[in-house]
């Protein structure tokens, strides 16, 4: 990595990593706070299928700055990585570019998940037709609320890992430094599999794999065209 990227304190932070970082974590304190009684942002900004009565067409969007209130994790892990691979990106490649990238991987994200999601829906319509199924169990499937600035992330990531492939990264728990491009394989590969096992509820492997896939797919074409003629 090129140490002139490097930042340096809150401060220093590009304006759009800096920016979406404030964001995430004021909707977050708000999910904790006002939107488990006043105001029920999940219902209304999380991303639900299409078919659910909560699904509203802006979802594709706000799913990515809302993070589950119960899990501190959940929400610091993902702003981390943003900040680590976020605020290089950003000062490589400018402020607007950045965002487009950001969001883009975000939505892509989501499509890729709901497409996971119908798969899975359309197996169980079916069986609740058929009365095999409970009107508990498909309505709870159908009315899952997806949130989180994961699939946005991994797209962060995969560029990073596409951009700088021999940068040295420490991952916990692995005891030696790993280069980026062979830890963005093994996550991919991780979610890959949780992803058709659907052994880990509750996350959106589907989702982290669409937002590396979208990442890759515009530096791809990005370097087959000149980037400022790319919106």
């Amino acid at each position: 990595m090129r140490p002139d990227l490097r930042t340096s304190g809150f401060g220093g932070l590009p304006t759009i990593v800096k920016n979406l970082l404030i964001i995430n974590g004021l909707v977050w304190l708000a999910q904790v706070t006002i939107g488990r009684n006043l105001f029920p942002i999940e219902e209304n900004f999380a991303l639900f299928y299409p078919k659910s009565y909560y699904f509203k067409p802006w979802q594709s969007l706000t799913y990515m700055f809302l993070h589950s209130p119960g899990s501190f994790l959940h929400i610091l892990f993902n702003m981390f990585a943003l900040w680590m691979f976020g605020s290089t990106l950003e000062q490589l490649w400018g402020p607007k570019r950045f965002l487009f990238f950001y969001l883009l991987c975000g939505i892509g994200a989501a499509l890729v998940h709901m497409g996971a999601l119908w798969y899975d829906i359309s197996r169980l319509e079916p069986m609740f037709n058929q009365g095999l199924i409970s009107a508990e169990a498909y309505y709870g499937q159908l009315n899952i609320p997806t949130m989180g600035a994961s699939g946005a992330v991994m797209g962060i990531f995969a560029a990073f890992a596409y951009t700088f492939p021999n940068s040295q990264l420490l991952l916990f728990p692995i005891p030696v430094p790993v280069k980026a491009k062979w830890a963005l394989l093994g996550l991919a590969i991780f979610d890959l599999i949780g992803g058709v096992s659907n052994k880990q509820s509750g996350v959106a492997h589907f989702a982290h794999l669409g937002g590396a896939a979208v990442g890759i797919l515009i530096l791809v074409l990005w370097n087959k065209r000149s980037r400022n003629t790319f919106f």
